[in-house]
């Protein structure tokens, strides 16, 4: 299992409230079989639309690995690849004041945590990366804290998420590997009956 307790890298600040799934990830990608290759199309036609001023078109911001969003993020339909699209981006955490349950629920299973800041912390955050983007950010979950320099926030997520995360359980997969000789003899059991 695999703890994820503490993530540390640059931020990638993008601005607005209520940012859908589609605009995350466009829907002629959702006919992939594989999520490969879906962290290159990641906010393609906002990208497209805004002719290389998106953020994520920014050299400032290359290599960044901690995304930093406003209200309602990750809105909209229930697509799974949304998440698998910022995560194959090389991002690995997501720092916002609020986000879909569903897309929250989608980012836990895959291993990508999403936290909550107050509205002026996340405001302060994306001001300063803005400003200076080879800041180093630090989201640590045990301590529920976010250190970007001087600078420091409170992180919240649901308790069960948390601790998913801090203990390596978020993995169901890598849960069921460790423990296939008990699903193979449950699986037998049902067969029996």
């Amino acid at each position: 299992m695999s703890r994820i307790d503490r993530i540390r890298g640059t931020g990638l600040p993008l601005r607005g409230d209520d940012v859908d799934t589609d605009r995350i990830i466009p829907a002629r990608y959702l006919k992939a079989v594989t999520f490969e290759g879906l962290g290159e199309h990641a906010f393609e036609d906002d990208r497209i639309a805004l002719a290389g001023a998106h953020p994520f078109d920014s050299p400032r911001f290359a290599g960044a690995t901690i995304l930093l969003v406003n209200r309602n993020f990750g809105c909209g339909s229930s697509r799974e690849h949304a998440p698998q699209a910022l995560y194959r981006r090389s991002l690995r955490a997501v720092v916002g004041e609020g986000f879909s349950e569903i897309f929250f629920g989608n980012s836990v299973a895959l291993g990508l945590p999403c936290v909550t800041v107050s509205r002026d912390d996340a405001a302060a955050l994306q001001e300063l990366v803005e400003r200076e983007p080879a800041t180093e950010l630090v989201v640590d979950l045990e301590a529920q804290r976010l250190t970007a320099g001087a600078f420091e926030a409170a992180v919240t997520m649901p308790a069960a998420a948390r601790d998913a995360f801090i203990t390596g359980r978020w993995d169901g997969l890598n849960l069921l590997l460790d423990r296939f000789e008990d699903v193979r003899a449950v699986a037998q059991r049902l067969e029996g009956q």
